[in-house]
């Protein structure tokens, strides 16, 4: 999904592999209901979905896997999570090579990246959870790095979705979403020479544009 300022979305459902957008919808906001109202659209149109690659929304991985559609997280969403935690150059030994090692995610496997993570854990742990005084507090504390400790628990979190593409090669599921980012982007400057249209009017523009979009 993709947002013109606030309150104003659309979400696109597009195979990679057919280079097409299978639907379309324009919505106020995003939630996990209105990817399953598309979902639902396609798969009583006939669609036989093989996977669905996300970019981290909560609650939509479960709206695919409910129906049994395996999920990718998107690898290159989620090197952007860490490295906004992170920095480009972080001043942490730590940070540093957090940061490094997330940049290997499109070149290494599961277990391998799942290896690594643990043994980066048990080299910082102490450094990790590091406290500051903080009296404003109900603890009366906070952690030290907590930006860190917030970038190692993305990559906790979104680790078993983030080699799906490798566990069904048969199904050729992308590890990215680029090729909806790309179009996104195209799509934007298209629309930016037809400013100040109404909403109704807008959409008939994004929609004439989305259905002709095959590369």
């Amino acid at each position: 999904m993709t947002f013109w300022g606030r309150g104003y979305g659309v979400i696109v459902f597009r195979s990679p592999a057919l280079k097409e957008n299978l639907c379309w919808a324009q919505s106020q906001f995003e939630t996990p209901w209105i990817y399953k109202n598309g979902l639902d659209h396609l798969l009583k149109k006939g669609w036989n979905i093989t996977g669905a690659v996300i970019d981290g929304k909560r609650g939509v991985a479960q709206i695919f896997e409910s129906v049994g559609i395996p999920v990718q997280y998107c690898q290159f969403h989620q090197i952007k999570t860490v490295t906004n935690y992170l920095t480009r150059k972080p001043q942490t030994e730590a940070g540093k090579e957090l940061r490094l090692l997330t940049l290997t995610l499109t070149r290494t496997d599961e277990n391998t990246f799942r290896r690594e993570l643990a043994l980066w854990y048990e080299r910082h742990e102490v450094f990790l959870t590091e406290r500051s005084p903080a009296p404003h507090t109900k603890r009366g504390w906070v952690y030290t790095h907590r930006r860190i400790r917030s970038a190692y628990r993305s990559l906790t979190t979104n680790l078993p979705r983030l080699f799906t593409y490798q566990k069904y090669p048969e199904r050729n599921i992308p590890n990215t979403t680029n090729c909806l980012d790309g179009m996104f982007s195209q799509l934007k400057n298209r629309l930016a020479v037809h400013r100040g249209l109404q909403r109704d009017r807008r959409f008939k523009v994004i929609s004439e544009i989305l259905k002709g979009k095959k590369k």
